[in-house]
């Protein structure tokens, strides 16, 4: 067996699943998915329903999928992200279901900003190391893992990354780091870049053909 045919048999990577609901937050994923999807990730959306949904900043997205549509089996990772419903209405309580899921079945989820109240009520963080914008925050939620609230920007444990509405890129890394996307020297170059602005950073990623 020759390599071309070695690797054409080898199985496809599963798409990236990014739930989008109105009030979005815009701002929150965008380093996540583009550095995925430029790692050869195929990013899927995924709306409460097929109706386009509107984010914070305005921006009408068509949802590739509606949420009873996907399955853990068919995904790499779950990404939640911050939304005004999430505080406002119980209408994101399904997605912080369909994270229990996920994570019962051994697939990453990713939550950051109000997402990670979703996952607070549905009581996925009870016994996981967690953080997100304020401990308060979490707590008013009245669920039971603030002894488990940990006060730095990205947390994962196992497989659930949080982080709070201020810490994109360090989200992004905390993802990358699971899915092994960047790792090593890689990986803290590329935080250095983009949350530090550090230019040293740009050749070590460019050495790596990043």
């Amino acid at each position: 067996m020759n390599a071309a045919t070695e690797t054409s048999r080898k199985p496809a990577r599963q798409p990236v699943h990014l739930a989008v609901y109105d009030t979005f937050a815009d701002w929150e994923t965008g380093h996540t998915t583009a550095y995925l999807a430029r790692a050869g990730y195929e990013i899927r959306t995924v709306g409460p329903t097929r109706e386009p949904v509107t984010t914070i900043g305005g921006v009408r997205i068509q949802p590739d999928l509606a949420l009873d549509d996907v399955r853990p089996e068919d995904s790499s990772l779950l990404i939640l992200t911050g939304a005004d419903l999430w505080d406002t209405s119980d209408d994101l309580a399904p997605f912080a279901r369909k994270a229990r899921a996920f994570l019962d079945a051994g697939v990453p989820v990713a939550a950051i900003c109000g997402a990670t109240a979703g996952l607070a009520r549905e009581g996925l963080l009870d016994d996981r190391d967690h953080t997100s914008a304020v401990s308060f925050y979490l707590a008013a939620t009245g669920y039971a893992g603030g002894e488990r609230y940990v006060d730095v920007d990205a947390v994962t444990d196992g497989k659930l990354v949080t982080a709070g509405p201020t810490e994109p890129v360090a989200f992004a890394r905390e993802v990358f780091q699971l899915l092994g996307v960047y790792e090593g020297e890689v990986l803290d170059a590329w935080y250095r870049l983009f949350h530090d602005s550090d230019p040293e950073a740009y050749a070590v990623l460019e050495k790596a053909g990043q």
